[in-house]
Protein backbone atom coordinates (compact mmCIF):
# COMPACT_ATOMS: atom_id res chain seq x y z
CA UNK A 1 0.00 0.00 0.00
CA UNK A 2 2.75 2.19 0.55
CA UNK A 3 3.14 3.36 -2.99
CA UNK A 4 0.13 5.39 -2.97
CA UNK A 5 1.69 7.66 -1.33
CA UNK A 6 3.52 9.20 -4.42
CA UNK A 7 -0.02 8.97 -6.46
CA UNK A 8 -1.91 11.72 -6.92
CA UNK A 9 -4.85 11.67 -5.40
CA UNK A 10 -7.21 11.84 -8.85
CA UNK A 11 -5.66 9.05 -9.55
CA UNK A 12 -6.66 6.97 -6.52
CA UNK A 13 -9.69 7.73 -6.76
CA UNK A 14 -10.17 7.12 -10.35
CA UNK A 15 -8.83 3.46 -10.30
CA UNK A 16 -11.32 2.55 -7.15
CA UNK A 17 -14.26 5.12 -6.70
CA UNK A 18 -14.24 3.61 -2.98
CA UNK A 19 -11.48 5.23 -1.64
CA UNK A 20 -13.37 8.82 -2.13
CA UNK A 21 -15.36 7.74 1.03
CA UNK A 22 -11.80 7.94 2.93
CA UNK A 23 -10.84 10.95 1.44
CA UNK A 24 -13.71 12.75 2.32
CA UNK A 25 -13.37 11.47 6.00
CA UNK A 26 -9.89 13.20 6.17
CA UNK A 27 -11.17 16.55 4.52
CA UNK A 28 -8.59 15.72 1.49
CA UNK A 29 -9.86 17.58 -1.77
CA UNK A 30 -9.45 14.72 -4.47
CA UNK A 31 -11.18 16.91 -7.41
CA UNK A 32 -9.57 20.93 -7.82
CA UNK A 33 -7.05 19.62 -5.54
CA UNK A 34 -6.28 16.06 -6.62
CA UNK A 35 -3.14 16.51 -8.64
CA UNK A 36 -1.64 16.65 -5.37
CA UNK A 37 0.30 13.14 -3.87
CA UNK A 38 -1.22 11.13 -1.25
CA UNK A 39 1.80 12.03 1.13
CA UNK A 40 2.05 15.62 -0.05
CA UNK A 41 -1.72 15.90 0.51
CA UNK A 42 -1.19 14.22 3.92
CA UNK A 43 1.65 16.71 5.23
CA UNK A 44 -0.53 19.59 4.23
CA UNK A 45 -3.32 18.31 6.74
CA UNK A 46 -1.01 17.07 9.59
CA UNK A 47 -2.02 13.36 9.25
CA UNK A 48 -0.04 10.23 9.49
CA UNK A 49 0.08 8.60 6.15
CA UNK A 50 -0.44 5.36 7.70
CA UNK A 51 -3.71 6.11 8.94
CA UNK A 52 -4.74 6.85 5.22
CA UNK A 53 -3.36 3.56 4.58
CA UNK A 54 -5.01 1.53 6.43
CA UNK A 55 -8.44 2.64 5.88
CA UNK A 56 -8.20 2.56 2.24
CA UNK A 57 -6.69 -1.07 2.56
CA UNK A 58 -10.15 -1.75 4.62
CA UNK A 59 -12.61 0.14 2.37
CA UNK A 60 -10.61 -1.07 -0.94
CA UNK A 61 -11.04 -5.16 0.79
CA UNK A 62 -14.57 -4.00 1.84
CA UNK A 63 -17.96 -4.26 -0.25
CA UNK A 64 -18.49 -0.80 -0.70
CA UNK A 65 -20.74 -0.34 -4.65
CA UNK A 66 -17.69 0.61 -7.25
CA UNK A 67 -18.02 2.17 -10.69
CA UNK A 68 -15.21 1.81 -13.28
CA UNK A 69 -16.37 5.29 -14.44
CA UNK A 70 -12.66 5.53 -16.21
CA UNK A 71 -14.27 2.58 -18.34
CA UNK A 72 -17.58 4.24 -19.31
CA UNK A 73 -17.48 5.57 -22.90
CA UNK A 74 -17.71 8.87 -22.94
CA UNK A 75 -21.82 9.07 -24.31
CA UNK A 76 -22.33 6.52 -20.62
CA UNK A 77 -20.35 9.07 -18.82
CA UNK A 78 -22.09 12.37 -19.31
CA UNK A 79 -25.54 10.49 -19.01
CA UNK A 80 -24.38 9.41 -15.34
CA UNK A 81 -23.25 12.90 -14.56
CA UNK A 82 -26.63 14.46 -15.57
CA UNK A 83 -28.56 12.08 -14.09
CA UNK A 84 -26.85 11.34 -10.92
CA UNK A 85 -25.06 14.48 -9.97
CA UNK A 86 -26.75 17.28 -11.97
CA UNK A 87 -29.85 15.62 -10.48
CA UNK A 88 -28.54 16.20 -7.34
CA UNK A 89 -28.00 19.60 -7.33
CA UNK A 90 -31.23 20.40 -8.82
CA UNK A 91 -32.77 18.95 -6.17
CA UNK A 92 -31.35 20.02 -2.94
CA UNK A 93 -30.39 23.31 -3.79
CA UNK A 94 -32.84 25.14 -3.81
CA UNK A 95 -34.20 23.60 -0.74
CA UNK A 96 -30.91 23.99 0.81
CA UNK A 97 -30.70 27.75 -0.38
CA UNK A 98 -34.26 27.71 1.73
CA UNK A 99 -33.48 26.51 5.10
CA UNK A 100 -30.29 28.78 4.77
CA UNK A 101 -32.75 32.35 4.15
CA UNK A 102 -34.79 30.98 7.64
CA UNK A 103 -31.82 30.50 9.95
CA UNK A 104 -29.59 33.33 8.61
CA UNK A 105 -33.31 35.27 9.15
CA UNK A 106 -34.09 33.73 12.26
CA UNK A 107 -30.78 33.61 14.03
CA UNK A 108 -28.57 35.96 11.61
CA UNK A 109 -27.72 38.25 15.14
CA UNK A 110 -26.93 35.47 16.87
CA UNK A 111 -24.62 33.81 14.75
CA UNK A 112 -23.44 36.16 12.08
CA UNK A 113 -21.41 33.83 10.37
CA UNK A 114 -24.89 31.97 8.72
CA UNK A 115 -25.68 35.11 6.84
CA UNK A 116 -22.16 34.99 5.67
CA UNK A 117 -22.73 31.17 4.77
CA UNK A 118 -26.21 31.94 3.11
CA UNK A 119 -24.58 34.35 0.99
CA UNK A 120 -21.89 32.21 -0.37
CA UNK A 121 -24.15 29.45 -1.20
CA UNK A 122 -26.54 31.15 -3.20
CA UNK A 123 -23.31 32.50 -5.39
CA UNK A 124 -23.07 28.47 -5.32
CA UNK A 125 -26.02 27.79 -6.83
CA UNK A 126 -26.28 30.54 -9.33
CA UNK A 127 -23.31 29.16 -10.13
CA UNK A 128 -24.25 25.72 -10.75
CA UNK A 129 -27.58 26.10 -12.35
CA UNK A 130 -25.79 28.03 -15.33
CA UNK A 131 -22.54 25.52 -15.50
CA UNK A 132 -24.69 22.55 -15.63
CA UNK A 133 -27.05 24.29 -18.08
CA UNK A 134 -24.20 25.32 -20.25
CA UNK A 135 -22.82 21.34 -19.87
CA UNK A 136 -26.28 19.99 -20.59
CA UNK A 137 -27.03 22.24 -24.31
CA UNK A 138 -23.33 22.40 -25.48
CA UNK A 139 -19.97 20.81 -23.84
CA UNK A 140 -21.61 17.64 -23.47
CA UNK A 141 -23.54 17.06 -26.68
CA UNK A 142 -19.87 17.60 -28.11
CA UNK A 143 -17.60 15.12 -25.38
CA UNK A 144 -20.53 12.03 -26.09
CA UNK A 145 -19.19 12.04 -29.22
CA UNK A 146 -15.69 10.16 -29.38
CA UNK A 147 -13.23 12.33 -31.43
CA UNK A 148 -15.39 15.29 -32.42
CA UNK A 149 -13.37 18.24 -32.65
CA UNK A 150 -15.51 21.86 -32.01
CA UNK A 151 -12.92 24.68 -32.27
CA UNK A 152 -14.15 26.31 -29.13
CA UNK A 153 -14.50 22.87 -26.81
CA UNK A 154 -11.12 23.75 -25.07
CA UNK A 155 -12.31 27.12 -24.18
CA UNK A 156 -15.63 25.69 -22.54
CA UNK A 157 -13.70 22.75 -20.27
CA UNK A 158 -11.23 25.39 -19.20
CA UNK A 159 -13.88 27.66 -18.15
CA UNK A 160 -16.25 24.40 -16.62
CA UNK A 161 -13.06 23.79 -14.66
CA UNK A 162 -12.71 27.93 -12.95
CA UNK A 163 -16.51 26.88 -12.37
CA UNK A 164 -15.11 24.05 -9.92
CA UNK A 165 -13.06 25.86 -8.80
CA UNK A 166 -14.91 29.08 -7.68
CA UNK A 167 -17.80 26.54 -6.15
CA UNK A 168 -14.85 24.17 -4.52
CA UNK A 169 -13.73 27.09 -2.80
CA UNK A 170 -16.93 28.48 -1.31
CA UNK A 171 -18.05 25.07 0.12
CA UNK A 172 -14.29 25.34 1.48
CA UNK A 173 -15.15 28.82 2.98
CA UNK A 174 -18.52 27.46 4.00
CA UNK A 175 -16.93 24.25 5.89
CA UNK A 176 -14.45 26.81 7.93
CA UNK A 177 -17.50 29.31 8.74
CA UNK A 178 -19.42 26.48 10.14
CA UNK A 179 -16.42 24.71 11.69
CA UNK A 180 -16.98 21.63 9.78
CA UNK A 181 -20.54 21.84 9.82
CA UNK A 182 -20.93 21.71 13.58
CA UNK A 183 -24.20 22.58 14.82
CA UNK A 184 -23.49 25.34 18.06
CA UNK A 185 -25.28 23.73 21.13
CA UNK A 186 -28.45 26.28 20.80
CA UNK A 187 -29.12 25.42 17.73
CA UNK A 188 -32.72 24.60 15.96
CA UNK A 189 -33.73 21.72 14.22
CA UNK A 190 -33.80 23.45 10.70
CA UNK A 191 -29.98 24.94 11.79
CA UNK A 192 -28.91 21.27 11.78
CA UNK A 193 -30.98 20.10 9.23
CA UNK A 194 -29.61 22.29 6.54
CA UNK A 195 -25.35 21.91 7.99
CA UNK A 196 -26.48 18.23 7.43
CA UNK A 197 -27.45 18.76 4.02
CA UNK A 198 -24.50 21.00 2.98
CA UNK A 199 -21.81 18.38 4.13
CA UNK A 200 -23.66 15.73 2.00
CA UNK A 201 -23.84 18.61 -0.77
CA UNK A 202 -20.50 19.49 -0.61
CA UNK A 203 -19.64 15.13 -1.16
CA UNK A 204 -21.50 15.03 -4.11
CA UNK A 205 -19.99 17.88 -5.78
CA UNK A 206 -16.78 16.33 -5.08
CA UNK A 207 -17.51 13.31 -6.61
CA UNK A 208 -19.18 15.30 -9.34
CA UNK A 209 -16.19 17.43 -10.41
CA UNK A 210 -13.95 14.74 -9.76
CA UNK A 211 -16.03 13.08 -12.33
CA UNK A 212 -15.19 15.81 -15.00
CA UNK A 213 -12.14 17.34 -14.10
CA UNK A 214 -10.02 13.92 -13.60
CA UNK A 215 -12.31 11.62 -15.99
CA UNK A 216 -14.56 12.76 -18.67
CA UNK A 217 -12.45 15.88 -19.78
CA UNK A 218 -8.92 13.81 -19.90
CA UNK A 219 -10.53 11.07 -22.12
CA UNK A 220 -12.42 13.53 -24.54
CA UNK A 221 -8.94 15.17 -25.19
CA UNK A 222 -7.11 11.91 -25.34
CA UNK A 223 -9.60 10.52 -27.87
CA UNK A 224 -9.50 14.11 -29.83
CA UNK A 225 -5.57 13.98 -30.26
CA UNK A 226 -5.33 10.41 -31.26
CA UNK A 227 -8.14 11.20 -34.25
CA UNK A 228 -5.88 14.46 -35.03
CA UNK A 229 -2.79 12.43 -35.12
CA UNK A 230 -4.18 9.82 -37.44
CA UNK A 231 -5.85 13.10 -39.75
Amino acid sequence: MNELLNRSLSQIVTDDSKTALVFEKFGLDFCCKGKRSLQRACEEKAIAPENILLELSTIQNGNVLDHNFSGMPLPELTSYIVKVHHRYVKENAPAIEGYLQKVASKHGDRFPFMKDVFVLFKGVSVELDNHMKVEEQVVFPILSISGSDDTNVHEEIYQMVKDHEFVGSSLEKIRALTNNYTAPEQACTTFRLVLNLLQQFEVDLHQHVHLENNILFPKYLEALDKVRTLS
